[in-house]
């Protein structure tokens, strides 16, 4: 069932009405929609609407909510990523698989060895919005998380967290399973998950953790690509929670 974001000011009682030229253009004209097929809503509160198509004019969509419910598309713990911004497709990738694995929001960081120059991140931020944008309505999340500006490493271990998490490839302590065992995500909390670049992080950064008493998590003895370490890492972070 398609899945698009709508505003509580479109709802009437049952009724729906989308007039919003991007959503209204996607579904009568992209997806060539009809009187009588179904469509997945989802407003600002998290509410989400079963619908039927009941009219289609020139520049709107009338629906009927067959079904509302609240939206259980979401994590019980917020979770954010630092990560340093890699080249191309696979960039996108890590933004489309963070958004289907419940993160609230992700922090480009420019590190040591980061493949992508400084300007070339910032001008990149607002097409990885859209990726994130377009993944939440696939995966039918209730809120699209944030792309925040390219930042240092630094400034973002800075910012308000409960707890930091570093997966490095090397100079590791524990993995995963390990450190969760001693310290359980507790509902509600705010964690930020860091990862470095193919190159990985350097000695200077590592000692910088340490400086921190950061926890330094190994993902195990297989030698991952970076895009394939966020996926790894916070799916495993989900896992060990809901397991």
């Amino acid at each position: 069932m398609p899945h698009f974001f709508i505003t509580k000011e479109n709802v009437q009682n049952n009724t729906i009405v989308i007039n919003d030229k991007e959503n209204y253009r996607h579904i009568a004209r992209a997806l060539r929609a009809r009187v009588g097929e179904k469509l997945l809503l989802i407003d600002e509160n998290q509410m989400q609407y079963e619908t039927v198509i009941k009219e289609i004019t020139n520049n709107e969509i009338i629906c009927e909510a067959e079904n509302i419910y609240a939206s259980k598309r979401d994590l019980e713990f917020d979770l954010y990523l630092a990560q340093s911004p890699l080249r191309s497709d696979s960039q996108l990738t890590i933004m489309e698989k963070a958004t289907e694995l419940g993160i609230r929001g992700v922090y480009p960081c420019i590190t040591d060895n980061c493949a992508v120059k400084e300007n070339v991140a910032k001008s990149k931020v607002e097409k990885w919005q859209k990726v994130m944008y377009e993944a939440s309505k696939q995966c039918e999340r209730a809120k699209v998380p944030t792309c925040f500006e390219v930042n240092s490493l630094e400034n973002v271990l800075d910012l308000d967290f409960n707890r930091v998490i570093v997966f490095g490839e090397r100079s590791t302590e524990q993995n995963l399973k390990q450190y969760l065992s001693k310290n359980p995500i507790k509902k509600g909390e705010k964690i930020l998950v860091v990862i470095g670049p193919e190159g990985g992080f350097s000695k200077r950064e590592f000692d910088f953790f340490k400086e921190r008493n950061l926890p330094i998590i190994s993902l195990g003895d297989l030698i991952l690509k970076a895009d394939t370490a966020v996926t790894v890492a916070l799916g495993d972070m989900v896992y060990e929670y809901q397991g």
